[in-house]
């Protein structure tokens, strides 16, 4: 066992992943939003987990890493279907109407969801002040919602997005206790083809696009599925097994609609509401209060 010194230097370890990962994730958004002008959402989503999957199993190859033990498979599963695979098709089918700039704040909210789930499931403590915070957090999440409302018709690919952040919640949640038995490659290299066996039922239509999509679209695609999902879920993992907790990594993720809305901005030129903008910052400010450092009960 490591003593004080050797635990900071995992928490360090944990800090400088999760700003990696983030950076990776934010990306995505406005990469998703570019390949989405050529593809379907769901033959999207397929192309980049095959590509994903296949750079995991090249990696996991060259490392050797162990198979899954058999009673573990039905929970690789669920996670791989749960934390992914509805993960992507929510995010994707929302990304198709909500811009790169409001999508990020809303996924920015799965913090939210991580923390109840890491009570509930993982029975973390969780201070009072924190629960503050997720109650403001959700008060922003509604404004950003109600920013999507236009002339009394409101953006369902809003609802899909929130859909997509309690999906990743989830997936923070199987991640943190498979990373208890397994490695960060072994874990995310399961769940990952888990889900994209799942996304195999959208290969006809992935087939039918593939041949017509540009060549820089196609890098994109390569892209996305070696650096926002492999690499990225991979870095993301090794975060989570270095952290004290779960909420320690997950805070970082109030940083992708700043990260994500700039680089929407720089490749695409999008831009979204001052009410979108606002209910975002609520709902950053309510994650900075709830992992604001302080005392809790052993």
């Amino acid at each position: 066992m490591g003593g004080p010194g050797a635990i900071r230097t995992n928490q360090k370890l944990a800090y400088f992943t999760a700003v990696i990962t983030i950076i990776i994730w934010s990306s995505a958004f406005a990469g998703t939003r570019y390949a989405l002008g050529y593809y379907n959402p769901m033959s999207l989503m397929l192309l980049r987990f095959i590509v994903a999957s296949s750079t995991l199993i090249v990696v996991g190859a060259v490392r050797r890493i162990r198979l899954p033990r058999r009673r573990d498979v039905p929970g690789f599963v669920v996670a791989g279907f749960v934390g992914l695979f509805v993960y992507m098709v929510f995010f994707n089918a929302g990304s198709v109407t909500v811009v790169s700039g409001v999508g990020s704040f809303i996924i920015a909210s799965a913090p939210v969801f991580s923390t109840i789930l890491s009570r509930i499931f993982l029975k973390e403590i969780i201070r009072p002040v924190s629960w503050v915070g997720v109650l403001i957090s959700f008060c922003g999440l509604v404004v950003v919602m109600l920013s999507q409302v236009t002339e009394f018709s409101f953006n369902i690919g809003v609802l899909l997005m929130l859909g997509s952040a309690i999906a990743t919640s989830g997936h923070n949640i199987f991640q943190r206790n498979f990373l208890r038995t397994y490695s960060a490659l072994e874990s995310t290299t399961y769940t990952v083809i888990v889900a994209t066996v799942f996304m195999l039922v959208f290969l006809p239509g992935a087939i039918r696009e593939f041949p017509g999509a540009p060549l820089d679209v196609n890098l994109v695609v390569i892209y996305l599925g070696v650096f926002p999902a492999a690499l990225g879920y991979l870095s993301w993992g090794f975060a989570l097994s270095k952290a004290d907790k779960t909420t320690h990594v997950t805070v970082f993720l109030y940083l992708v609609p700043f990260i994500a809305s700039l680089i929407a901005y720089l490749w695409l030129g999008e831009t979204f509401t001052l009410m979108s903008f606002l209910g975002g910052i609520v709902i950053i400010s309510g994650m900075v209060l709830s992992n604001t450092p302080g005392k809790s009960k052993p």
